[in-house]
């Protein structure tokens, strides 16, 4: 998709949001918002190293576009957590659409190598080109540490295909720095057509002379100068928030920041009239965004999640899935199935085909079945209760005779969404289970969800306290005022209760950034159980990285943003009364009770064994 070439227009390539933890000074949903009101032709969002944050500006931008075609009002989300691992949720703020149209996305990445100063933007200008991106990325956060990422030039030459790629020189007014003429050589060389200069204004005076340095720069190298903006807030209001991150980035209070401190609020999303004043003498470099994005053809909407297909010995998954039915339901139903189990059966069975989710089934059946060979106590639960398949493959123990089962609650055709099924394993093996997962389809097909931790009150009120030189004595109140997951700073009343005065300057602008700074994402952890397996590269679709967790690996994206662009998660979490359970079990055992055999008891006595399941023998 083109853009029109309107010099008046201008599209921002280079965004920080967010998601470089502790740098970005907005949320990438805030930034798309911002964008569309400015009227850009087009906004990237580049964090180092990273596309943790490009769901989010993808999920934003849709919203705004679905209220615009619905002719109602717009809002983009506000600042408020209603959980600890999710989103921020909607407070209403108005978006005014400027231009009649929306910015396009452009998804990227900053790459910061470790063998040059030299930086990249680096856009994918197709499907293709985004899966190397995704995989390079992948590639040096698996060589280094949670949160880390190690990358050279010779990554970059290897995946660089396809990719537009952005230098971001250093100051080229700083004499003791030697010009990168030859490496953009090179690069150029590497990858005719596809590489640029990046051009952005540092407002000190000395831009005129920057901007031409760069000019004859690119000149020399033959890498075309394009400008940027190298944004990193929404709005010039975030400069006091983005000199806190530095301060909680470098360890230093907001007394010591020193020269670390933005010089100027100038670092913020700017219009297409703003960037043309500042380039005035460089309109090619404006026109060159431009070009670049008519050129960035990739959007979010084509990463078509494939789960495996989970064929064994050629037979298809539902198939398969209908013979394994039958036979848990010869199993749980020596007898007879009654005839309403059978007309529920049938039921779930025609859905399950018809939404193609058999193969979701046989996933959560086979960890299930690995577990049992190893005599790991498990047990579904949650609404896969509702589900006589489930009854049936042993995932759950709740009878259809126990409670009246609404399969709509688990899965509905109507709803068409994926089934959720929870599975609890013993704490102390589930470990077992997930390097079983791991193992059976790579690393680089199954990785665990994350979850984003974000700044919520009492956290927001120690970082942000201690940065602003508030005492320890005063910190503890302060928190102390705040209760559970409340996503808002101390009041007035609250200040008043506490004996302080909400006019102190230094206390009232603390209580401001407490506010900012609650729902920023703080860095990413793992989700408790739940798993995102793919068919193809997991890779190629999302960036993998260590877990702090020795043996544990996680891909950038949370559950919210997996549900946005309709991915399924097999969830295989822990419970320590399962651990109980098999410990009275071995003690039992012990003092010359029976030993029950988990894996062979259901086909030789299946009676007894569901007389177990029912007692809270859970999971045998």
């Amino acid at each position: 998709m083109g853009i029109p070439d309107d010099p008046a227009d201008y599209a921002e390539l280079c965004v920080t949001s967010n998601f470089t933890f502790l740098t970005g000074a907005s949320h990438p949903e805030e930034l798309v918002a911002r964008a569309a009101e400015l009227g850009l032709a087009a906004i990237a969002i580049t964090d180092r190293n990273s596309l943790a944050g490009v769901v989010r500006a993808h999920a934003a931008l849709r919203e705004i576009k679905r209220a615009l075609e619905a002719g109602g009002a717009v809002s983009i989300r506000g600042q408020s957590v209603h959980d600890p691992s999710s989103r921020r949720t909607s407070n209403g703020a108005g978006v005014a659409v400027a231009a009649g149209r929306l910015p396009r996305l452009i998804v990227g990445a900053r790459l910061v190598l470790e063998d040059t100063p030299v930086e990249w933007l680096a856009l994918p200008r197709d499907r293709a080109a985004y899966a190397r991106l995704s995989r390079l990325l992948s590639l040096g956060k698996r060589r280094a540490v949670k949160g880390r990422c190690s990358l050279g030039l010779a990554d970059l030459h290897d995946y660089g295909e396809g990719l537009i790629l952005i230098a971001l020189p250093p100051d080229p007014l700083r004499t003791d720095l030697a010009a990168p003429d030859a490496l953009l050589r090179d690069i150029g060389r590497r990858f005719p057509g596809d590489v640029f200069l990046g051009a952005a204004p540092r407002y000190d005076g000395r831009d005129a002379a920057r901007l031409k340095a760069l000019a004859a720069l690119a000149q020399r190298s033959g890498a075309p100068m394009v400008a940027l903006g190298e944004v990193m807030m929404h709005h010039a209001r975030r400069r006091r928030l983005a000199d806190v991150l530095t301060c909680l980035r470098e360890g230093v209070t907001i007394d010591a920041i020193g020269k670390r401190a933005l010089p100027n609020a100038e670092r913020r999303l700017k219009g297409a009239a703003d960037m043309a004043r500042l380039f005035r003498d460089h309109p090619a470099a404006l026109r060159r965004t431009l070009d670049i994005v008519g050129r960035c053809a990739f959007s979010l909407d084509e990463l078509s999640y494939e789960y495996p297909d989970e064929v064994t010995n050629g037979e298809p998954p539902q198939r398969r899935l209908e013979r394994l039915t039958a036979e848990g339901l010869r199993r749980r139903f020596p007898g007879g199935v009654p005839e309403g189990t059978m007309q529920k059966v049938e039921k779930e069975l025609r859905i399950i085909g018809v939404l193609r989710f058999a193969a979701y089934f046989l996933t959560v059946n086979d960890i299930v079945d690995f577990a049992r060979s190893r005599g790991i106590l498990c047990q579904g639960r949650g609404s896969a209760a509702n589900s006589v398949i489930c009854y049936a493959l042993g995932i759950t123990e709740v009878a259809p005779d126990v409670i009246a089962m609404v399969f709509e609650r688990f899965m509905s055709e109507a709803r068409g969404e994926p089934p959720d099924i929870d599975v609890d394993f013993e704490h102390e093996r589930r470990e077992e289970v997930i390097q079983h997962i791991y193992e059976t389809y790579g690393r680089h097909r199954a990785g665990l969800t994350a979850t984003v931790i974000h700044f919520r009150s009492r956290a927001a009120i120690r970082e942000v306290g201690k940065v602003m030189g508030l005492s320890e004595d005063l910190l503890a109140s302060l928190a102390g005022t705040s209760w559970g997951w409340s996503s808002r700073a101390p009041g007035p009343e609250a200040l008043a209760e506490l004996g302080l005065n909400p006019d102190d300057r230094r206390l009232s602008q603390t209580l401001q950034l407490i506010g900012e700074i609650i729902g920023f994402p703080r860095h990413l952890s793992q989700h408790v159980g739940g798993f995102v397996i793919t068919k193809g590269r997991l890779d190629e679709l999302c960036p993998i990285e260590n877990a702090a967790m020795e043996g544990r690996t996680v891909i950038e994206w949370d559950k919210d943003d997996i549900d946005t662009l309709g991915i399924l998660k097999v969830d295989v979490l822990s419970l320590g009364m399962l651990t109980c359970i098999r410990k009275c079990f071995d003690l039992v055992a012990q003092h010359g009770g029976p030993r029950w055999d988990l894996e062979t008891l259901p086909r030789e006595d299946p009676q007894t064994y569901d007389m177990l399941c029912k007692a809270d023998a859970i999971g045998v």
